[in-house]
């Protein structure tokens, strides 16, 4: 029985389909000289990681790629997997162990690390298991986990070239430090954010010497800067006052006229009493605060390079922890922010504080616990990261990468081509230990390492000691695109040499924009210093999942939709084919719950459309040889114009899909689905489909019957990839035999089936008939209701095509009577609508009381013009316009246009019923 149940019901489908996929291993993909590759490397998910709607639009794009490709005969690959995620998870892990009373200290390294491995194996893989609830369809067996035996292996191979090449380095700099998780992070780890804060402005007095007598702040004259200097102190402004534990000098502009004579002379650190010289720097910006800054060159990235610079001391007044250290005195193992207030309340009392100003600032944060960052001074091993950046610059300037949309290029480039040396080491103990050895008894320089050593080779003491630090994350993603298959081992005998010979580089990389600096710039810079190529030809950037007011979804903002629930609720193709239609190229997509109902509604439209296919297809005729069995020159109009349509659309897409153009893709298949084959296609088969007599096969129209069903299959096999669960559900009804819907081919454009005369001829017929029903709408006269329609039409090659369509518009619109003139004669009572050059009559004379519906369409008349008048004045409203969201804005402004069409169609009517 090949008939589809009454309803689609996605729970009863898609578990099904998917264990039938997985079955028999449809997703599996092998090197095949047959075949051209097709790659794409999944963006590892954090092992800590749950399904939200980020990664339900990334992995959708993915999964219609490869599913096309697929379809397309090339050799497609998607390599799953997931990221350690070193912060993250050691977070995870330390929040569990706290809620038993315990610190990961308390445990020690490696039984904490068993700890993280424990609750890896049991937790990890939840991400897996929902990205296959999405219909993800990944090679799984591939799947590879970034701290893998062999991935591992491919880490320490890289660190160890790049230490050989002279890339690789340790050194005391600024770099930002989270507190929370005690740790270094990466410039693009420490997102800045804009924070309300404050200016503080303090006097620093200028010790006695050159005549200068400091006086108490009390008594200091308001008339300036310069005065300011000349009465015994300097003013210095700044954002962190709990930092001036640590300064070590003060920085004027040299050319600021009001410190000239300064220059040289020195100053009282208030609190500490320790002197410090004022020095001249062009770095200093005279606009800012007083002109005179405060340098600490433990604390703050500036004034590090101010410190390098003037051979000043380095003074750190904070442990990782946040504390102050002892360095700080008096306010020793207070919080930062703590000893920030008693900093500034000892500093008002003896008088050094002169005023606190509001100021917006720009303050980094760890990304993973959102702590504010502190500048720290620490030592810690780095990238250099120039000699890497020429290569990839080059590969994307010359287009042999190309970025989806183009701006992103720019975006990249300027990037790249100010990049700055790279952070790798992190203080923590979930990662890739840096693979770097110190002999404890010689104590000479360290050595770098893929095998643990045995014995030192200056002194051959065994007494050999690893580097405590792990290697940031990303140093370990950057490899993904080549290290997933099995990289450094070259044998060319070894089946994973092969496959990377085979699929690297890899086809499209599909991210979002907030890693391109943190991976997909990485990845290109490690593909070439370690694979002599580009890891992937194409990026394409996909925007941001926003909530319908424009904010970023977010637990503390309580804005978050779970794609698990509405999957639960719509089904995965509903959510799978909103999201796309709703996101533009490259743009945030705007999304609430019931935005979700778009696609909803479009599975079902599908499923009926093709229910009904199904109950009137003899499938023992169409399933034989298509070609042989109709001649396109015997069909009727109806059955050319949907191949003509079809074949039409199936370019387009082809097009939008080439160019990353994903929502395009989704609106060409809803526009000709839902429209095109659903609302006129079907209707206008009908006729064909009844039972005939004259024909042969089980009484219905052979070549209806083998156009419906051409058009249908080949139509889910364009909607596959965006649909895969209905699209195979339906498949297999109407293709019993032929395997999976997967692995079918994708159309081929038949250039001599599109036919665009028969095009233009159905067009015109659409249009007709989409009018009349207008009129029989806005006259209260029932669709089923004949009529008698005139049409006006001086083109005598139009009036021919209206009479070859008249068949199909007596059958839509109902209607009895239909002439076409090229003049108008006498005529009952009508209303009418224009369509391009031809005028529209509708006979209403015997079907309405006419004085009735003057009064009635009067009242509407009446209706709309207050509503107007509403509308214009809200849309005026300036407190309206700010408050609202511009959603609400535009949706207000489309419907005060549609109204105002409205009634100036109402007011034509009512004047054509009294004439």
């Amino acid at each position: 029985m090949n008939e589809l149940s009454s309803r689609y019901n996605p729970k009863e489908v898609e578990d099904r389909i998917y264990q039938s996929w997985q079955d028999n291993n449809l997703f599996s993909a092998k090197a095949n000289p047959d075949k051209k590759p097709f790659c794409i490397v999944i963006p590892p998910p954090n092992v800590t990681g749950i399904l939200h709607m980020g990664h339900a639009l990334n992995s959708t794009y993915q999964d219609i790629l490869i599913r096309l490709k697929r379809m397309q005969g090339f050799e497609s690959l998607w390599v799953p997997g997931t990221d350690h995620a070193g912060i993250a998870t050691q977070n995870v892990v330390e929040r569990k162990l706290s809620k038993e009373g315990l610190k990961r200290q308390d445990l020690g390294r490696e039984e904490f690390l068993e700890k993280v491995w424990l609750w890896k194996e049991e937790y990890g893989s939840t991400i897996i298991h929902q990205l296959k609830k999405l219909g993800a369809s990944c090679d799984w067996q591939r799947a590879r986990f970034t701290m893998d035996e062999q991935y591992s292996e491919a880490v320490k191979e890289v660190f160890v070239r790049l230490w050989n090449k002279g890339l690789i380095y340790q050194d005391n700099k600024i770099i930002n430090w989270c507190p929370r998780c005690q740790t270094a992070l990466s410039d693009e780890e420490a997102p800045h954010r804009q924070v309300q804060g404050n200016l503080y402005y303090l006097r620093y007095p200028v010790k006695q010497a050159s005549g200068l007598k400091p006086q108490a702040s009390g008594q200091a004259k308001k008339t300036g800067d310069r005065r300011q200097a000349a009465g015994g102190y300097i003013v210095v402004a700044t954002t962190r006052p709990e930092t001036m534990l640590g300064d070590t000098a003060v920085a004027v502009n040299p050319k600021d006229r009001r410190y000239k004579k300064l220059i040289g002379e020195s100053l009282i650190l208030p609190l500490i009493n320790r002197e410090i010289k004022i020095i001249a720097d062009e770095m200093v910006d005279m606009k800012f605060g007083t002109g005179a800054v405060k340098v600490t060159p433990a604390h703050d990235p500036n004034d590090y390079v101010l410190g390098k610079k003037h051979n000043l001391e380095f003074i750190n007044v904070m442990s990782a922890d946040g504390r102050m250290n002892t360095f700080a005195r008096d306010y020793k193992d207070m919080d930062r922010f703590e000893a920030r207030e008693v900093i500034l309340e000892d500093l008002k009392e003896k008088g050094f504080l002169e005023k606190i100003q509001p100021h917006n600032l720009s303050a980094g944060h760890c990304y993973r616990c959102h702590t504010i960052i502190e500048p720290y001074l620490s030592r810690q091993w780095f990238v250099k990261m120039k000699p890497l950046a020429g290569p990839a610059i080059e590969a994307v300037k010359d287009g042999r990468i190309k970025f989806h949309p183009k701006r992103w290029m720019k975006v990249y480039l300027n990037w790249m081509e100010n990049i700055q040396d790279w952070c790798i080491s992190r203080q923590i103990w979930w990662g890739h230990r840096i693979p770097v050895w110190y002999c404890l008894d010689c104590k000479k320089e360290a050595v770098a390492s893929v095998e643990a050593p045995s014995v030192c080779r200056a002194c051959n003491s065994a007494n050999l000691k690893q580097d405590e630090d792990v290697l940031d994350t990303w140093f370990s993603s950057w490899l993904w695109p080549f290290a997933t298959f099995g990289w450094p081992t070259q044998e060319l005998t070894n089946p994973r040499t092969q496959e990377l010979n085979y699929f690297y580089p890899t086809s499209v990389l599909v991210t979002a924009p907030e890693i391109i600096f943190f991976w997909v710039a990485r990845m290109i810079m490690a593909g070439f210093e370690f694979m002599g190529k580009e890891p992937f030809r194409d990026v394409y950037i996909h925007g941001t999942v926003r909530d319908i007011e424009g904010k970023k979804m977010s637990k503390s903002l309580g804005n978050i939709i779970d794609p698990l629930e509405v999957i639960d609720q719509y089904g995965t193709d509903a959510l799978r084919f909103s999201l796309v239609s709703l996101t533009s190229a490259g743009q945030d997509v705007y999304l609430s719950s019931q935005k979700f109902e778009l696609g909803r509604n479009f599975a079902n439209k599908l499923w009926n459309a093709s229910r009904f296919s199904l109950m009137n297809l003899d499938l023992s005729l169409v399933n034989t040889d298509l070609c042989a069995l109709f001649a396109k020159e015997r069909l009727e109009l109806a059955d050319r114009w949907i191949l003509s349509r079809f074949y039409s659309m199936l370019g387009s897409l082809g097009k939008a899909l080439d160019n990353y153009r994903f929502n395009d893709a989704s609106g060409i298949l809803y526009e000709f689905i839902w429209h095109e084959f659903c609302d006129w296609y079907l209707e206008l088969a009908k006729p064909g489909l009844a039972p005939n007599p004259q024909s042969s096969v089980s009484g219905q129209n052979k070549n209806t019957q083998i156009v419906l069903y051409k058009v249908l299959e080949k139509t889910l096999r364009c909607l596959h990839p965006f649909m895969p669960f209905i699209t195979e559900e339906i498949w297999q009804k109407l293709n019993e035999s032929s395997g999976s819907i997967m692995t079918q081919p994708w159309p081929h454009i038949q250039k001599q089936m599109i036919d665009k005369p028969s095009e233009a001829k159905m067009s015109l017929a659409i249009n007709v008939i989409t009018v009349i029903r207008n009129l029989k709408s806005q006259m209260k006269i029932p669709q089923t209701q004949g009529v008698r329609v005139l049409i006006l039409c001086g083109d005598k090659k139009t009036a021919s095509a209206l009479d070859e369509v008249s068949k199909y518009i007596a059958h839509l619109a109902k209607v009895e009577s239909l002439g076409v003139r090229p003049e108008l004669a006498e005529r009952k009572k009508s209303v009418s609508a224009v369509l391009g050059k031809l005028r529209i009559f509708l006979e209403v004379e015997g079907l309405l009381d006419i004085e009735s519906e003057i009064g009635r369409l009067s009242k509407e008349a009446s209706a709309l013009t207050q509503d107007i008048k509403s509308k214009e004045s809200r849309l005026k409203n300036q407190a309206f316009l700010k408050k609202a969201p511009i959603e609400i804005v535009e949706k207000e402004k489309e419907l005060l246009l549609s109204n105002k069409e409205k009634l100036t169609s109402l007011r034509k009517t009512i004047d054509e019923l009294k004439t």
